[in-house]
């Protein structure tokens, strides 16, 4: 069982209260704002075939701002930084966000078209092509990264992970970062500390499972094919949560509400596989709905769906 010894807990506790003083959000997320487009097809077209959709989704996207819907929705204050075009689907992030309680301060509006996601979805097959678009003008601002307790990562070039985790080490803000496909800034990896991807994106990075004290941030958190994940903790302790079974509609956006689910949990002071749980629980929300936000429910909703499956988390 995990255990984190009491004087260790009550320092963390102290530099978390003095860390805090004048902070406005729990949690800012940075990375991209897409308009999805989802289509779930009985088979791929062929070399200019054209096929019919036996279903489509279109809705608002994006891994970072997925994961910040879902957190303002559960109640946590949540503040962005991204871009979107000077368009109608720029107008929808912003507009959605104001609705939601996400703040909107620190995403730029520029004379570029928003970034979309176009999917093609068969059974558990998926293949994705984006454009970033606005995404790619992106800026960090210091001043409001300065305010938050948290950060949040996710589908951001190395420049800004790199320029992010340097900050926030120095000023003792913790990091969470959904590295996907992107590059891990050497200079940085130790400064992560939650470092998130999942089974495939490692393997391809650090090669074997086995290879877990391998990598230099505090933690590591990994989600594993077919659900679950494995983790290691600062202390070099491995946890294995266990998935939930559930038939897959549209994965499109799981990753996003794992994070959500973990980053609440380690926020409200959960231990890393409570948090891990919560994770894994909105994941098997998410797969059976098809877009990114459609399962996204409130916390007295998630509390009451985890009892009815008899899942025990500290809320």
């Amino acid at each position: 069982m995990e255990k984190v010894s009491p004087p260790e807990k009550n320092k963390s506790i102290d530099l978390q209260k003095k860390s805090e003083v004048g902070k406005v959000f729990d949690i800012v997320a940075i990375g991209n704002l897409n308009y999805d487009v989802t289509l779930l097809v009985e088979r791929f077209p062929e070399f200019h075939e054209k096929v019919i959709a036996k279903k489509a989704h279109f809705g608002l996207g994006g891994a970072a701002g997925n994961t910040a819907s879902w957190l303002s929705q559960m109640g946590l204050k949540v503040g962005f930084i991204g871009a979107v075009g000077n368009d109608e689907i720029g107008e929808a992030h912003i507009s959605y966000f104001k609705k939601i309680g996400v703040d909107v301060e620190g995403i730029k509006v520029v004379n570029e078209p928003s970034g979309i996601a176009i999917s093609m979805i068969k059974n558990e097959d998926k293949r994705i092509v984006k454009h970033l678009g606005a995404n790619a003008h992106r800026e960090i601002d210091l001043e409001y990264l300065s305010r938050a307790r948290y950060i949040h990562m996710s589908s951001n070039p190395k420049e800004i992970i790199e320029k992010t985790a340097k900050f926030a080490h120095k000023r003792d803000i913790p990091v969470f970062l959904d590295i996907g496909e992107a590059e891990l800034p050497k200079s940085v990896e130790d400064k992560i500390t939650y470092l998130l991807m999942n089974e495939d994106e490692f393997k391809r990075k650090y090669g074997s499972l086995e290879n877990l004290q391998a990598v230099k941030s505090k933690n590591l958190i990994i989600t594993l094919n077919g659900g679950g994940a494995l983790l290691r903790n600062e202390r070099g302790e491995i946890f294995k949560v266990k998935g939930l079974s559930a038939k897959v509609i549209d994965s499109t956006g799981a990753g996003d509400a794992f994070d959500a689910g973990f980053i609440y949990g380690i926020i409200k002071g959960w231990r890393l596989k409570e948090a891990a749980t919560l994770g894994t629980f909105l994941a098997y929300l998410s797969v059976q709905k098809v877009g990114a936000r459609t399962a996204i429910i409130g916390i007295e909703e998630i509390k009451k769906k985890a009892k009815e499956l008899n899942i025990e988390l500290p809320f």
